[in-house]
C-alpha cells in the first residue's frame, strides 16, 4: 500500500488508460469514471477511494467486469465530494491516505445527512484489532483485506448492496404504508365523528323523552320502535368489528415498517391481510355504516315528531291522529309472536271535535295504555279460554266518542286476563305495575294520570274482570277553560 500523495495528472492519466482500455474491449462507452455522477444509476454504483493508482486500477476493471458502473477517488477529500455528488449505493475505502484517512472519511460521511445511509466497506492490509473496531465504531459496515480476495470481496459487496435495497425498499413501503394510514385513519375519524355526531342526536332526543315523561314513557317508545332501530344498530356494530380488525391489521404492517422488518416480512403480512381487498372494502363499511346512522337519524326524527317536544303550548288537535300514529309506531309488537296471533286493532271512532290539549304528552298516554294492552295481551289468553291457544285471537278496541258537557272519551279496551280487584285500587300509583320484575317501571300510569288529570283537567279510570279484559278510559274536556 502506498503512503505517498499520488499527483492529480498521474491519477487523471490513469483513469484516461482505464476507459480507452474498456473502449477497446467493446465495453459500454464512458466517460471519465473521475466525473461520470450525471444521470440515472441503472446499476448498482460503487465508489472507490484509494491513493494508490495500482490499486484503484485493479479495483476498477474487477468491479467492471462483474457489471458495476465504478466511480473512482484519490483522497477522502475528493471521494466525500464525490459521494455528495453521486450518492453511489456502497464505498469502498482504503484506510492508510494521505491528509485525512480512511477512519476520519468515513466518520464525515457518516455525519452528512446526504451520504450518512451509504454502506463503507473499509479495505486494508491492517490485520489488528483495534483498527478493526475503530473502523466499525466510525461507521464501516465490513472489512475488506489487501490483497483483496476477488470472490470473498464479491460476497461481501453483493451482501451489503442487497441490504441497501432492502433497506430501500422497506423505506418506501415504510412511507406508502404510513401515507395509506394517514389517509385511512382520516376517514376512520370523519365517519367516527359522524357516528358520535348521530349517537348524541339520539341521545339528547331521549333525555328530552325522560324529561317530558318524568322517565316513564321513554321504554314504551323505545319498544314501540325497537325493531326500526335494532337493523342499523346490530349492522353498524358488526361492521365495527370487522373495520377495527382491518385498522388493526394495518396498523400492524405500519409497526413492521416502523420497526424496521425486512421488506419480505411485510410483504408477507400484507398477503395474509390481503391488503389490497381490504383497502377497497374498509371504504365500503365505513360508507354503509354511515347509511345505518342516516337510518337512526331518521327514526329518531320520526319519535320526535310523535312526541311533539316542541310543542309546549295549548294547540286544538285531532286525537284520531295522534292514536293512529302511536298504533303505526307500536306495529311491531301488534305483529303474531310465538303461540300468539297477531293482534286485531279494532278502531271503533265517533265524531269528535278538535280538542285543545297539550299533544305529545297526550300522545304519551296512548301509547303507555296501548303498549300495556299489548303486554297484557303477549301473556296469553285468559284462564277461562279451553280452545288451543294459538286459535285465541287477540284483540284492541280503540273507542272514541263524544260526551255531555263539552267533554270527549278515548276508551282503550283489551280481552286479556283482566286485573285482580285488589290490584285495581293501585293501578295509578307510582311504582305499582303488576308485571315481572324487569318489564316495568311502575310509572307509565302514574305519569298518565297526572298528564290527563292535572295538565289537562280530566279523568282516568280502569275497568276490569277477571277472565274478561280490562279497560281503560280518558274523559277530557274539549277546551281548557271548561275543565272541572
Amino acid at each position: 500500500m502506498s503512503s505517498g500523495q499520488v499527483p492529480p495528472t498521474q491519477t487523471d492519466q490513469l483513469m484516461d488508460r482505464l476507459s480507452e482500455g474498456a473502449r477497446a474491449r467493446g465495453d459500454r462507452p464512458r466517460s471519465n469514471p473521475e466525473i461520470e455522477d450525471e444521470g440515472p444509476i441503472a446499476e448498482a454504483t460503487i465508489l472507490a477511494i484509494d491513493d494508490n493508482p495500482t490499486n484503484l486500477k485493479v479495483v476498477f476493471e474487477f468491479l467492471r467486469d462483474r457489471g458495476f458502473k465504478v466511480l473512482i477517488a484519490s483522497s477522502g477529500e475528493s471521494g466525500i465530494e464525490r459521494a455528495q455528488k453521486a450518492r453511489p449505493d456502497l464505498i469502498l475505502l482504503d484506510v492508510m491516505m494521505p491528509g485525512i484517512d480512511g477512519f476520519t472519511t468515513c466518520a464525515r460521511l457518516k455525519a452528512d445527512p446526504l451520504t450518512q445511509d451509504i454502506p463503507i466497506i473499509f479495505m486494508t492490509a491492517l490485520a489488528d484489532v483495534d483498527s478493526r473496531v475503530r473502523g466499525l465504531t466510525v461507521g464501516g459496515v465490513d472489512y475488506i483485506t489487501k490483497p483483496v480476495e476477488r470472490d470473498d470481496a464479491l460476497a461481501r459487496i453483493n451482501i451489503h448492496l442487497q441490504l441497501r435495497q432492502e433497506m430501500k425498499a422497506r423505506m418506501a413501503a415504510q412511507a406508502a404504508l404510513t401515507e395509506l394510514a394517514a389517509g385511512l385513519e382520516e376517514q376512520v375519524q370523519e365517519r367516527t365523528r359522524a357516528l358520535s355526531e348521530s349517537l348524541a342526536q339520539l341521545q339528547q332526543a331521549q333525555v328530552q323523552l325522560i324529561h317530558a315523561e318524568k322517565m316513564s314513557s321513554l321504554g314504551q317508545l323505545v319498544a314501540g320502535v325497537a325493531h326500526e332501530i335494532n337493523n342499523p344498530v346490530n349492522f353498524i356494530h358488526g361492521n365495527l368489528t370487522i373495520a377495527q380488525e382491518y385498522v388493526e391489521g394495518l396498523m400492524e404492517l405500519v409497526d413492521l415498517a416502523m420497526g424496521g422488518a425486512i421488506a419480505t416480512d411485510i410483504e408477507k403480512v400484507a398477503t395474509e391481510l390481503d391488503f389490497e381487498f381490504v383497502r377497497e372494502d374498509l371504504a365500503k363499511i365505513l360508507r354503509s355504516m354511515e347509511t345505518g346512522t342516516q337510518r337512526i337519524r331518521d327514526i329518531v326524527l320520526s319519535l320526535r315528531n310523535f312526541s311533539r317536544l316542541d310543542e309546549s303550548h295549548l294547540k286544538a288537535v285531532d286525537l284520531h291522529e295522534g292514536l293512529d300514529s302511536t298504533l303505526t309506531i307500536l306495529n311491531a309488537r301488534l305483529k303474531g309472536r310465538g303461540n300468539r296471533l297477531a293482534i286485531e286493532v279494532v278502531r271503533r271512532y265517533g265524531e269528535l271535535p278538535p280538542v285543545e290539549c297539550y299533544a305529545g304528552p297526550l300522545n304519551q298516554v296512548f301509547m303507555n295504555l296501548l303498549a300495556n294492552a299489548i303486554d297484557a295481551l303477549d301473556e296469553g289468553p285468559p284462564p277461562s279460554w279451553t280452545g288451543p291457544e294459538l286459535d285465541w285471537q287477540p284483540r284492541i278496541e280503540v273507542r272514541t266518542e263524544a260526551l255531555a258537557g263539552d267533554r270527549v272519551r278515548v276508551s282503550v279496551t283489551d280481552n286479556g286476563a283482566g286485573i285482580a280487584p285488589e290490584q285495581q285500587s293501585k293501578i295509578f300509583e307510582a311504582f305499582f305495575t303488576t308485571k315481572e320484575i324487569g318489564k316495568g317501571t311502575g310509572l307509565g300510569l302514574s305519569i298518565s294520570w297526572d298528564i290527563v288529570v292535572h295538565r289537562h283537567g280530566g279523568q282516568m279510570h280502569c275497568r276490569s274482570e277477571l277472565g274478561q279484559g280490562t279497560t281503560f278510559m280518558i274523559d277530557l274536556p274539549v277546551r281548557q277553560g271548561t275543565a272541572s
